[in-house]
């Protein structure tokens, strides 16, 4: 559970299930994450070879990010959080009265 613990990092995998994507489209994905704690999750997933950094040695710098062979062993669980999530959000959300 280290490995995805964290307010973004299980979004940032989530997000990365559709395919590759540039440190400029995970943020604008992400409502709420800043870019220096985009980068900081970023940098630790690939430290442990959740997702993996494509760099296209191009001037100006060109990165782009997937998810690793290994993170797609976790894929199943995030998407069982998520399933979770919004059944549990749907049950706990404020009710109106009128």
């Amino acid at each position: 559970m280290s490995v995805i613990a964290g307010r973004w990092k299980g979004t940032i995998l989530w997000r990365l299930v559709d395919g590759q994507m540039r440190t400029g489209e995970l943020r604008r994905s992400i409502p709420g994450i800043t870019e220096r704690m985009l980068i900081r999750h970023v940098q630790e997933l690939v430290a442990d070879g959740i997702i993996d950094r494509h760099d296209a040695k191009e001037v100006p710098p060109r990165v782009a990010y997937s998810i690793s062979e290994y993170g797609w062993t976790l894929v199943p669980l995030v998407a069982q959080l998520c399933s979770w999530g919004e059944v549990h959000l749907a049950r706990t959300a404020p009710t109106r009265s009128t």
